[in-house]
């Protein structure tokens, strides 16, 4: 248990911070399981346009400090080569 004021603020900041954080990186899940979806329906110009969306949503993440820069670059990468491996439709 925090002993002097100022603990006891950081206690309620950092519930603050992860409640943020959590909701942050869910967003991030939701966004790569939307491309990941369209991948496995083989649909590619609907994993593109998935890819374009959540994009930005991962380097947010990392900007922001709740993903690593290389985590975001890999799954980005990832999800990429994983879309140009899809046959033209």
């Amino acid at each position: 248990m925090a002993n002097t004021p100022s603990a006891e603020k950081r206690i309620r900041r950092n519930a603050r911070r992860a409640a943020v954080n959590k909701a942050r990186k869910s967003r991030i899940r939701t966004f790569v399981k939307k491309v990941e979806s369209a991948i496995a329906s083989g649909a590619r110009a609907d994993a593109l346009k998935a890819l374009a969306a959540a994009q930005p949503e991962l380097m947010r993440g990392v900007s922001k400090g709740v993903l690593h820069k290389n985590t975001a670059a890999r799954k980005i990468s990832r999800l990429t080569k994983r879309i140009a491996a899809l046959p033209d439709a």
